[in-house]
């Protein structure tokens, strides 16, 4: 085994790079979502259609990217153009994947085609990683643009080394901190890669050492310069001014160093395309000034705009308070990337292979640092960065599904997005540990075959490895004909009357509504209360500003059309501005107390809403809008709560008065009565059966939430939609069956057909019947 750095220059395989580009963009267009997705999909596909400021901090350069790109006629379809921005992405940087490991990879494959095809294994696999997969298939986040920065940095990188001293050199240098710099108003995963440059960058560790002592301080000080830029970059960051500090300390004296040898240009250049990176941060402040639709924060001051950059919204405790014990995040790592190879398989399977995986990343790490410590060092750094260190930054509570007590704060699903650079980069280790397999067998070889290329072809089926998670995942990863999350947003709109208003509970009952309504233009006149945004001030400015939007009745359900619903007008809460703004964030109660509201009356009783114990208990800033709509929209416009709000509605003592409509409950002025419509039904309260069977057979896509799914619903945290479909057939049918027998039977069925997709709704049959 050779330790030598292979020195020789030679062109990269620029198109190898760009036959794998195509096949893994082929591989994701095959798997891709036709449209929106749960969580946070919906909220960045709304606000590039709409130019909007999704949550903080903002991601500007996403959405502007990905507004233009939404323009391109790729596909019919605005969300499935999105989406394919992410793969697109990520195939660039399974691109860039490849040709790292197959640079990394010349001390130790010196056939060219051998070793090109181990490249590709390894790029294969990290682009078949189960979170990889999964996220370039849909835009979920931002994430893979963040992946598509840090593999084009690190390329970069990779090519500055492999340049001789001059102009251009230096110029790569300028387009490394500029990225940097740009993809920070992205995200700030995209600033990790950051480290690697500095240990290739830092002068002792350089290959080609200078060859006078003036080379030598050169090179320290565009080290110095490069490392005081991003120290900047990276205070800017972590959500205090205060980090920002030590970076402009190391500026000033590394521009004091560069102004003493005279080549305080390249200096001040970093720093200049720094700003002009960090600048696209100023598009915050300008829209936000227009008051897009979606307009999370409203940076229009610089209070509110520091507030978003600094995530401010979240109030996230210092690093130095655990939210979970240390061993138990790093163990979090450990359970995501045990998903990642073999998805599709049982666990104990899964673990065997995230084994054997695990075991050729470390084997092509230590492989790696034997042929070329310089560039293993940084790769290791790398990971150390996107793991370790994330980790520690990120303070995640325990997760969602770690076997861990259940009484345990948990976040409230799956974080493994976070870590999808971590895993891709693996597929580079993965590729070095299969090629030192294929060297030990060629070695092995050597005594009967004298061939060396002929040696290491005869190596080549250990490459069949790689293909493993590509068929271990193909189920779990694609989401392909998903549309559940956009079906269940037109549901659920189209469940509410004309110029209704509708109460919604948190991210996957609210952020489809939003893709609905912005992007294709369904039910626009029905007015969204969000009950966790509700407790924003932003939010409410937002709620009493948007218009009223003109009813679609040629588009709108058939049930809507024989009647005649007045447009109303005013806003939806009669706060002045001042009154928003003097809200409080918590009124406690400590006794029962009766509001009227014409008929309908609303019992605040500490020991049912927020209670905190000892007869006390606290309304939020939401639940005041919320009965501020009531007192002023009751008997002018609809008032709906959704079935995704649970009881939250029934802790106000509001049950006599809720009518139920498929998806939401309609309050009504005035105590319900059994009739041939209306029924009450145990755990479901008061039933319109005509309205619901008109929903459920006549507007709702059941077929979207009965199809068959082979590994059934893979993100269990959002699976409580699809139970929500299951429960609403299922007792539509038991009410039915006496009146309607033969929708009772169809109701059954599609009630059926849901419950084989939901672990969730088998086990909630299970403890209803065992009790």
């Amino acid at each position: 085994m050779t330790n030598a750095t292979d020195t020789t220059p030679q062109k990269p395989p620029y198109r190898w790079a760009a036959v794998v580009f195509l096949g893994t963009l082929a591989l994701y267009v095959a798997t891709l979502a036709p449209t929106t997705q749960f969580w946070d999909t919906s909220e960045y596909i709304a606000a590039a259609k709409v130019l909007g400021i999704p949550h903080p901090p903002g991601n500007p350069l996403f959405t502007m990217i990905a507004h233009v790109w939404g323009m391109l006629p790729l596909a019919a379809a605005y969300a499935q153009r999105i989406n394919l921005f992410a793969a697109v992405t990520s195939a660039i940087a399974a691109a860039c994947w490849f040709l790292v490991g197959e640079r990394w990879m010349r001390p130790i494959v010196p056939v060219p085609l051998v070793r090109r095809l181990a490249a590709l294994g390894g790029a294969l696999v990290g682009a078949t990683a189960f979170t990889v997969w999964n996220q370039s298939v849909v835009n979920e986040k931002v994430y893979t643009l963040s992946l598509l920065s840090i593999a084009l940095i690190l390329w970069f990188i990779v090519r500055w080394d492999d340049q001789a001293p001059g102009e251009a050199h230096d110029h790569y240098l300028l387009l490394i901190m500029y990225l940097l710099a740009l993809t920070s108003t992205n995200h700030m995963m995209g600033v990790l890669v950051g480290p690697v440059v500095l240990v290739l960058l830092f002068p002792p560790l350089m290959t080609r050492r200078a060859p006078t002592d003036d080379g030598r301080a050169m090179e320290w000080s565009q080290f110095f310069a490069f490392f005081a830029v991003f120290a900047i970059l990276m205070g800017s960051g972590m959500e205090k001014a205060t980090f920002m500090i030590p970076g402009a300390v190391l500026f000033a004296l590394a521009l004091a160093y560069a102004l003493y040898r005279g080549d305080w240009r390249f200096t001040l250049a970093l720093l200049g395309v720094a700003v002009v990176g960090v600048s696209v941060y100023i598009f915050l402040p300008i829209r936000a000034a227009h008051y897009p639709p979606i307009n999370e924060g409203e940076p229009t001051t610089w209070q509110a705009l520091w507030a978003v950059l600094t995530r401010q919204q979240y109030g996230k405790p210092p690093l130095s308070e655990r939210q979970a014990d240390i061993a138990s995040q790093i163990g979090l790592w450990v359970q995501y990337f045990g998903w990642q190879w073999a998805h599709d398989l049982s666990i104990k399977v899964q673990a065997s292979v995230a084994v054997v995986f695990g075991g050729l990343g470390v084997l092509g790490a230590v492989r790696h640092f034997k042929a070329d410590r310089r560039h293993a060092s940084a790769m290791i750094f790398l990971m150390v960065t996107l793991t370790l260190a994330l980790i520690v930054y990120l303070n995640f509570k325990y997760g969602y599904s770690q076997h861990l007590p259940r009484q345990l704060a948990r976040e409230v699903r799956e974080r493994d997005y976070f870590f999808i650079c971590s895993f891709a980069l693996w597929g580079i280790w993965v590729g070095f540990g299969l090629a030192t397999l294929m060297e030990w067998l060629q070695d092995g070889l050597r005594d009967r075959v004298e061939d060396e290329t002929r040696r290491w072809t005869y190596a080549l089926p250990v490459l069949a490895i790689a293909l493993v998670p590509l068929f271990a995942n193909r189920l779990t990863a694609s989401r392909a004909h998903e549309t559940l999350a956009r079906d269940f947003a037109v549901d659920l709109l189209n469940s509410v009357e004309p110029y209704g208003i509708l109460v919604t509970a948190g991210d996957n009952d609210t952020f489809p509504l939003w893709y609905a309504q912005e992007v294709e233009g369904v039910r626009r006149d029905v007015v969204i209360i969000n009950l966790s945004l509700a407790n924003t001030d932003w939010y409410l400015r937002q709620l009493q500003r948007r218009p009223i939007e003109e009813y679609d009745a040629a588009h709108g359900p058939a049930i809507y059309r024989n009647h005649t619903w007045p447009k109303p007008t005013g806003k939806v809460l009669s706060f002045t501005d001042g009154q928003l703004d003097s809200l409080e964030l918590y009124y406690p109660i400590d006794q029962k107390r009766v509001l009227a509201f014409g008929g309908v009356q609303v019992t605040l009783d500490p020991a049912q809403i927020h209670p905190l114990g000892n007869g006390q208990g606290y309304l939020e800033r939401a639940d005041v809008v919320v009965l501020g709509a009531m007192r002023d929209q009751l008997g002018k416009r609809p008032i709906y709560f959704s079935r995704t709000t649970g009881t939250y509605a029934d802790e106000f003592s509001l049950t006599p008065f809720l009518e139920g409509q498929g998806f939401a409950r309609a309050l009504r002025a005035q105590p319900l009565q059994a009739s041939d419509s209306i029924v009450a039904l145990p755990g479901f309260g008061w039933v319109n059966l005509t309205r619901s069977k008109a929903l459920a057979f006549d507007v709702y896509h059941s077929g979207s939430a009965a199809r068959p799914r082979p590994r059934g619903w893979v993100d269990r945290p959002s699976e409580g939609i699809l139970v929500t479909y299951a429960l609403i057939y299922q007792v539509l049918g038991q009410a039915l069956q006496a009146k309607d027998p033969g929708s009772a039977t169809r109701a059954a069925a599609i009630a059926d057909s849901i419950s084989k997709n939901s672990a969730d709704f088998r086990t909630a049959l299970s403890e209803g019947a065992s009790q």
